[in-house]
């Protein structure tokens, strides 16, 4: 298969495996949604999902978010880790939506990227997920994923995302992240890896990476 081919056997693999892709953080609007990504940092989709109903019933919108302390964010947070940087940054873009943005987020990746706590991935996941704009989060699953397809060299998540842009259709990018994700966690997941279930990895994968999965395969029996 040539490099082309490869790209294609992926898209029409995930999209066969997730027709239809959920978003794994539960949000009512790009507010919420904002803050669910920005506790996720370091943490896990299900208990972000737990705690966010927590601080929304409290504070589901800026102005609520600034008549609570810092610290009383950051004992509702406390659960997902990191959470006096989060909880500071919570409060801190809070204000700043407020002051500079009439209380809403912008549909701006830029005017997103300047707010406290929001890096490149927070900012590109709600321009993808609240504002339907083509954007390619890499998070953890993806950068291991096109490493492991030969889709990228996995020197770092900036060069896995320009690699990820310029191998797949701009119109895919909203869809195909997620389903990436998705597959990441149930076929090709870190630890607990069976190439048996990876059929996307089993076929197209790196060389070096099949050979050092096949030699540790051996040393276990």
């Amino acid at each position: 298969m040539n490099k082309q081919e490869k790209v294609q056997f992926v898209i029409d693999t995930l999209k066969e495996k997730y027709p239809t892709v959920p978003i794994p953080l539960d949000h009512k609007d790009p507010y919420t949604l904002l803050i669910a990504v920005l506790l996720s940092a370091q943490s896990t989709d299900v208990r972000v999902n737990q705690i966010t109903p927590l601080l929304f019933a409290k504070a589901d919108n800026p102005y609520a978010m600034i008549r609570m302390t810092v610290d009383e964010i950051r004992d509702i947070i406390k659960p997902v880790g990191l959470s006096p940087m989060k909880s500071k940054g919570i409060h801190g873009l809070s204000k700043i939506l407020i002051e500079k943005h009439n209380g809403q987020v912008p549909a701006d990746i830029d005017a997103l990227e300047e707010l406290p706590a929001v890096g490149h991935k927070t900012a590109s996941v709600v321009m993808s997920q609240a504002f339907n704009v083509p954007s390619f989060p890499v998070d953890t699953h993806i950068h291991r994923l096109m490493y492991r397809w030969n889709l990228s060299n996995g020197k770092n998540v900036v060069q896995t995302e320009k690699d990820a842009k310029r191998l797949f259709p701009e119109e895919l990018w909203n869809e195909l992240h997620l389903q990436i994700i998705w597959y990441g966690r149930e076929y090709s997941p870190a630890r607990g890896w069976d190439l048996e279930k990876d059929i996307i990895t089993r076929t197209i994968g790196r060389k070096s990476v099949l050979e050092e999965y096949l030699k540790k395969k051996k040393k276990s029996r």
